[in-house]
């Protein structure tokens, strides 16, 4: 079944155990038969220790801004170099905010649930949520991350797991989130699916708090088709659903852009089996699979998935799986794969999948616009060691004469002033919301002059405007809060 039509896609065999399985993952898909030209280029720790701190050079970088497909190995992030994962780089450079993360049941890989039919897909958000990684120390005792969730970043990936689920005959897309808690970040989410998924009559659509969702995961997996979620949601649902169906070494995944896509093992470097011949190479020649089948290489990826089901049901398996004292080598597995190229396994289908229309880019970054907009106060947060007895006053005092009145005061999110819950050990850190005094709109400059005169006697350290947007409150009340 050779291709005629030559590709060329970037191969970064990656650290630790990642040359073995991505040489296993080559070796496969070249003798399959497709015409893949495989441009070798470096990320990780070797680049970290040699001074690039992001840990993936220009020549990298480059290369993929031509190719627009990646076969990786995973990546490691040395002690003492470099700054953010290399992995996430990537993601984050080439905007891949979609990570499609699928597992099956596999033949002779024995688990809790053999039998019961595992056949699903997260979809997770790739570039958004807490993994922005915008952290601060707001008082030496109390750090703040910042959970950014867009409605651009939330669209895009409701309409590729929809798109996705489409593309391989699927059911069902269940969305899961922590909406019942975070109503504006986490809300944005579900709002977004029950927007879209009218769009896909034919695919059952519904919605899952994310704790219930993890529940359910372990007490009947099978009833999921396609789950898609936030950032890090996804990243912990998927290494859950890995284990069900035997580990990080059966998890593939892709990572998908408008143009580029990012192809990788869930698994990490694992070191200590690095050079050994011991490794299982499963996950990364999955996500092969999942590489030829963005390529348009059907045929190839079925054949590959069919002989790889072929290899496990015959009891080929690696250490993971059986022992390191009775699995096969990494080689060895490899050349049974190989050799089951054109097979076929009784009971185990593989989804026939269709090209994935993926969402296009949307370069206006304003998507969302209110027909109105109004400044109705402000959120202060201030640094100090007085009680909320002690500090309700004080803010009460410099508010007096301002535009805005105090309204309360939270700690950690519940209120403690006035009347509130007395039994919070409270931290140095106090939200102190200010609210305008009428009905008229607040200007900027009377914001500033609240701030100047609470700077007068207190420390600052983060502030927040409160708007109406078309007349709708775009903030949340404390616990307590009326």
């Amino acid at each position: 079944m050779t291709s005629t039509t030559s590709r060329t896609v970037t191969v970064i065999p990656g650290d630790g155990i990642g040359p073995e399985c991505v040489n296993a993952a080559i070796d496969i898909v070249d003798a399959v038969g497709v015409n893949i030209e495989w441009e070798e280029r470096h990320a990780g720790e070797r680049i970290f220790e040699a001074g690039v701190a992001s840990g993936v050079p220009e020549e990298t970088i480059e290369s993929i801004n031509r190719t627009r497909v990646v076969l990786k190995g995973p990546l490691g992030t040395p002690v003492g170099y470099g700054e953010k994962s290399a992995n996430v780089t990537l993601r984050k450079l080439f905007e891949t905010y979609g990570n499609i993360r699928p597992v099956r049941e596999l033949p002779g890989v024995q688990t809790r649930y053999s039998g019961s039919g595992i056949d699903l897909v997260v979809v997770r958000e790739n570039v958004e949520d807490l993994y922005a990684g915008i952290e601060h120390m707001q008082t030496p005792g109390v750090a703040q991350c910042l959970k950014l969730i867009s409605r651009k970043g939330c669209d895009k990936i409701v309409r590729l797991a929809f798109e996705f689920a489409r593309s391989e005959g699927r059911r069902s897309v269940a969305c899961a989130t922590k909406s019942n808690i975070m109503k504006l970040t986490e809300g944005e989410l579900k709002r977004s699916f029950e927007r879209i998924a009218p769009e896909y009559p034919e695919i059952e659509a519904w919605h899952v708090i994310v704790d219930n969702c993890a529940h359910q995961l372990v007490k009947k997996p099978e009833q999921f088709d396609v789950i898609v979620t936030t950032n890090m949601n996804g990243d912990i649902l998927s290494d859950l659903t890995s284990a069900l169906v035997g580990g990080l070494g059966f998890a593939p995944s892709a990572n998908l852009g408008s143009d580029v896509a990012i192809f990788e093992a869930v698994h990490g470097s694992a070191p200590k089996y690095a050079g050994r011949d011991v490794i299982n190479p499963s996950a990364v020649v999955l996500s092969a699979v999942m590489m030829l089948k963005y390529l348009g290489e059907f045929e190839a990826a079925e054949t590959v998935e069919h002989a790889v089901l072929s290899t496990l049901q015959q009891g080929t398996l690696t250490g993971d799986v059986v022992g390191y004292d009775r699995g096969v080598s990494t080689s060895e597995y490899t050349k049974a794969i190989i050799a089951n190229l054109g097979a076929r396994v009784e009971g185990y289908t593989v989804r026939r999948a269709q090209p994935i229309l993926i969402p296009p880019a949307l370069r206006d970054p304003v998507t969302v616009r209110p027909g109105s907009r109004e400044i109705v106060g402000t959120d202060i947060f201030v640094e100090t060691g007085l009680y909320p007895e002690q500090l309700g006053p004080v803010l009460e005092r410099l508010a007096e004469g301002s535009a805005l009145r105090l309204k309360m005061i939270s700690n950690r999110g519940t209120k403690v002033y006035p009347d509130g819950n007395r039994n919070i050990d409270v931290v140095d850190q106090y939200r102190c919301r200010f609210i305008r005094r009428d009905d008229e709109p607040l200007a900027l400059a009377e914001v500033r002059d609240l701030i100047g005169r609470v700077e007068a006697e207190l420390a600052w350290c983060h502030i927040e405007l409160l708007q109406h947007f078309d007349g709708q409150p775009s903030f949340t009340k404390a616990q307590g809060e009326d």
